[in-house]
């Protein structure tokens, strides 16, 4: 175990304390404005025409009938039961599933699922107000949600090119953790680079049972030669894609893409638990292909960036502990995405960079780690960070193993490495695209020529 990130990590939790209660704060007054303005307006917040379309815009996609989440928020009669729920949950940035600090590193995405402040002072000014309906005529139309089985980049790419399903495997009612790991063939004739991926249990009791699926492209050609960046405690195979519960799809950049060769497989390794009924599943991947004969510039990989040395992991009962991990980039490179990865004892995650000039710059930090939302954050392509050769990712996981945690099934427990649910790991997931130093130093001196134009 190690130690030495813990002083930083603690002063910059408490910073991070600090600045969501300043944030709170602005909701809070974001709020009182949002009153006074509508009582100058003669019009109080109302469901149909100001929280419908806000919950249309970031909440349905899940809280809608026959999807996963336990209810649904489409009509004000669904919707109503829940108000001082949501009110919390909003308040406290805990729904959507956005967990990221927004004030640190990154601060652009593709895929950003969170509220506004207005928006969350909109909503919290309509349950203060006494969550209203409203004229039903104010109503948005209604959304027309895609089936519980569509694939959720098919909104935006259409139906995957290759679709690639696992062997089933049966889990007991009552059984020890298992790792399931097949390999499936990948059905291309010719080389073909995916533009996409997506990974999902087939069915929605897989769910139940499906910790999380690492999907690894076995293919005839050495990882190491191509991947210079990759950490090689874990490079059996080159990583495709990691799903866990709440992880989307992987969307590339522009003009980037990952390489399947003729003969190539997908070698699964599925960690599955059981739940107290007997369920049979498999997982599925979804590939959105390049048009055939199509090359992209750049080729990415997938990295796991420990957050300590694989194994060396030992977290005291009652005790808050802090871990880290040290890669160094052997060529300069761009981070894709940030997906941290920890276990029930998880509480918070940082990755930053090390500049070979000794400059820090932090990339990205999750001060409230949910075990069961993995998001992933996809960077928007002109907020990516670029590094040059020689730069450290430093990453620090923080492990709650205290009573004050709700998901510790167990804080008076010893907790070591592991894959089990009830074990602790830490790694960074993040699609990393290797490029050339005259690349690199082009970006550079253009990053430098916005920097001060923006600052004239």
């Amino acid at each position: 175990m190690t130690n030495a990130g813990f002083g930083l990590n603690r002063i910059f939790g408490a910073g991070m304390l600090l600045g969501t209660m300043l944030a709170m704060s602005s909701i809070a007054l974001a709020a009182d404005a949002a009153v006074t303005g509508s009582d100058k307006a003669n019009r109080p917040v109302t469901f149909a025409k100001d929280v419908a379309p806000i919950l249309q815009a970031k909440c349905q996609e899940c809280h809608h009938q026959g999807s996963n989440a336990p209810m649904s928020l489409v009509t004000y009669e669904e919707t109503r039961p829940w108000v001082r729920a949501i009110r919390d949950r909003v308040i406290k940035r805990q729904m959507p599933p956005w967990h990221i600090d927004m004030t640190v590193g990154v601060q652009k995405f593709k895929n950003d699922m969170s509220l506004s402040d207005a928006q969350i002072a909109t909503i919290v000014a309509w349950a203060d107000s006494g969550a209203a309906m409203g004229d039903p005529k104010d109503m948005p139309a209604p959304v027309q949600w895609p089936a519980a089985n569509e694939w959720k980049a098919a909104k935006a790419l259409g139906q995957p090119d290759l679709v690639i399903k696992s062997d089933p495997y049966t889990m007991p009612a009552k059984h020890q953790d298992v790792w399931w790991r097949p390999e499936t063939s990948i059905p291309i004739t010719e080389a073909r680079w995916v533009r996409a991926v997506e990974i999902r249990p087939v069915t929605p009791a897989g769910r139940k049972i499906t910790h999380h699926a690492v999907a690894y492209l076995a293919q005839d050609e050495d990882p190491d030669s191509n991947n210079p960046g990759t950490n090689p405690a874990l490079n059996a195979r080159s990583f495709l894609m990691e799903w866990a519960i709440g992880k989307g799809y992987d969307l590339y950049p522009t003009d980037t893409g990952k390489l399947l060769l003729p003969g190539s497989k997908i070698a699964w390794d599925i960690h599955l638990h059981a739940v107290g009924e007997e369920i049979q599943n498999n997982v599925e991947i979804g590939l959105w292909l390049y048009p055939a004969g199509e090359v992209p510039k750049h080729r990415t990989y997938l990295n796991g960036f420990q957050a300590l040395r694989r194994g060396n992991m030992d977290l005291a009962p009652n005790s808050i502990t802090s871990t880290d991990g040290f890669t160094v980039l052997k060529k300069a490179a761009r981070l894709e995405n940030f997906q941290p990865h920890m276990h029930l004892r998880g509480k918070s995650m940082a990755v930053e960079a090390i500049l070979p000039d000794g400059t820090v710059q932090m990339v990205s930090y999750v001060g409230n780690f949910n075990f069961n939302w993995m998001t992933n954050y996809i960077y928007a392509e002109d907020a990516a960070p670029v590094f040059p050769k020689g730069t450290i990712i430093h990453v620090t996981a923080t492990y709650d193993n205290t009573h004050a945690n709700p998901n510790n099934p167990d804080p008076d427990q010893w907790v070591g490495y592991g894959d089990r649910t009830v074990d602790e790991m830490g790694h960074a997931w993040m699609n990393v695209t290797y490029i050339s130093d005259e690349e690199y130093s082009a970006w550079a001196a253009s990053h430098k020529k916005m920097e001060t134009a923006a600052a004239r």
